[in-house]
């Protein structure tokens, strides 16, 4: 199969065909940002950015822009979702696994090998310094409920839309909580916010057909209504941890950091992972390059079943991440007509601040209750705060710090 074109369309005629190239090609760029890019999805947009638009050349910087608003509208891992349409723009099909493969890996197998040292000395998930790794999580968190605040709450409405997520995802902590939290904050957003209109862009068009992006949507409706009912089925604990680690990939609005509550609800509450170290792979996740999605390799490295360690790791590794490429391809062919209606402005609007409020009520349970028990420890998460919000310090090395305070200070 001839592999899609990507095409700049615009009022500038200049807008030509990107250029293509080869999967090896797109697997050598993307293996080298996934070593080296820290800092989060806003950081590795801005790294993108620095290769793809001003290095390489493989595109400008108003495609550029309009692809980053398309994998912002989307469910799940943006950053990922930026790499994969420009694997797909560059070298087709194959592209944009290398592109996910490359920006992905090296970050999933170095929580893999934290994996194994936490199954294979018990005492490592007590020690000091993973517990100054749980510390650190609370900053972290605390950060991006500040950030996506700001962000996504800028008024009366959806400030009060996250404060009473929050309050119905504590009052009723469930999976199923989560969900409606999220529908209901939609359905608000979509009655009553009236956002400014969007002016057209610049887009690129990948030469994906309507029939594919049909057929992917289709795919992921099925999965979505499948796997539950398979799981129920079985009664198999392997197949219920697919079916809430594929809901959490289809269901992760706001950023990567959202996916600590989704898959605190499959893993924990089941007994799969103990909250100790769930919170302490987290807390690790922080100090690795690549993508957060990566933290499901971790959990799965960690979760018994009929496929443990580095298997098994890479088996949720996969199907967290399935829902974000479908998402994907569904949604390019019709991206540029959906975009312009209010309705679905609106509506997105009001659900990224029912994420804002799903977030703050993670902040505290499990993170806060978790981690924090001690002056000291909360001693460190300010500390760790204040270096992340005020001093602007990289998330790895204020880990990495807050990993040495919990080692240095007594418990």
């Amino acid at each position: 199969m001839e592999a899609p074109q990507a095409q700049l369309r615009g009022p500038d005629p200049a807008l030509a065909s990107v250029a293509r190239g080869s999967a090896v090609e797109v697997l050598r760029a993307f293996t080298r940002l996934g070593l080296t890019s820290f800092g989060g999805p806003v950081a590795h947009l801005g790294y993108f950015r620095t290769e793809f638009v001003e290095r390489r050349r493989w595109l400008d910087d108003r495609g550029f822009s309009d692809l980053v608003a398309l994998c912002q509208f989307l469910p799940g891992p943006a950053s990922s979702q930026v790499g994969m349409a420009l694997g797909l723009a560059r070298a087709g099909w194959a592209g944009a696994l290398m592109a996910w493969i490359g920006f992905t890996l090296p970050s999933a197998l170095a929580l893999i090998a934290f994996a194994y040292g936490i199954a294979r000395w018990q005492q490592l998930a007590e020690s000091g310094w993973v517990h100054g790794l749980k510390v650190a999580a609370v900053a972290v968190v605390a950060q991006a409920v500040w950030g996506m605040a700001r962000a996504l709450c800028p008024d009366r409405l959806r400030a009060g839309l996250a404060v009473g997520t929050a309050l119905l995802v504590l009052a009723l902590p469930s999976a199923l909580s989560q969900l409606a939290a999220i529908a209901l904050a939609g359905l608000v957003g979509g009655w009553w916010l009236k956002l400014p209109q969007q002016p057209p862009a610049a887009h690129l068009v990948f030469g994906v057909s309507r029939a594919a992006g049909f057929a992917a949507l289709a795919t992921l409706l099925l999965l979505l209504a499948g796997l539950p009912l398979l799981a129920a089925a079985t009664g198999s604990p392997f197949w219920q941890l697919v079916d809430g680690f594929h809901r959490t990939g289809a269901l992760v609005f706001g950023g990567g950091h959202v996916v600590l509550p989704l898959l605190q609800e499959v893993v924990v509450p089941t007994g799969a992972v103990s909250s100790s170290d769930f919170l302490a792979g987290y807390g690790a996740a922080q100090a690795v390059p690549g993508p957060l999605f990566s933290f499901a390799a971790y959990l799965g490295a960690v979760t018994p079943g009929p496929l443990p360690g580095w298997l098994g790791g890479l088996v949720f590794l996969v199907v967290i991440f399935v829902p974000a490429f479908l998402l994907l391809v569904g949604a390019l062919p019709f991206w540029d007509r959906l975009r312009q209606r209010d309705a679905v402005q609106a509506a997105m609007a009001g659900v990224n601040a029912g994420v804002v409020g799903i977030l703050l009520a993670a902040l505290y349970d499990p993170v806060w209750t978790s981690a924090i028990h001690t002056r000291a420890d909360f001693a460190i998460a300010l500390a760790a705060f204040a270096l992340l919000v005020v001093a602007r310090l990289s998330p790895v090395l204020v880990v990495l710090l807050a990993a040495l305070a919990g080692w240095a200070l007594p418990g």
